[in-house]
């Protein structure tokens, strides 16, 4: 699904940016362009980057 119309930015590729390492919005706009235009995008992008990170596991946190 397109996320963002003026940079031609779908869902998938905001997600892979955040598997990539990218963990905001900052992030994800200044590898791919989201939210620099009309800004329409923001709030749907950061829904998907925190729903991303909230998919992965995080090593780090102990039981």
């Amino acid at each position: 699904m397109y996320v963002c119309l003026c940079h031609a930015v779908t869902d998938s590729q905001i997600k892979n940016a955040v598997i990539q390492g990218d963990s905001s919005l900052a992030d994800v706009k200044k590898r791919l362009g989201v939210g620099d235009q009309c800004g329409k995008c923001v709030k749907m992008a950061c829904h998907i980057i925190q729903r991303e990170i909230n998919a992965q596991p995080n090593y780090y946190e102990v039981a």
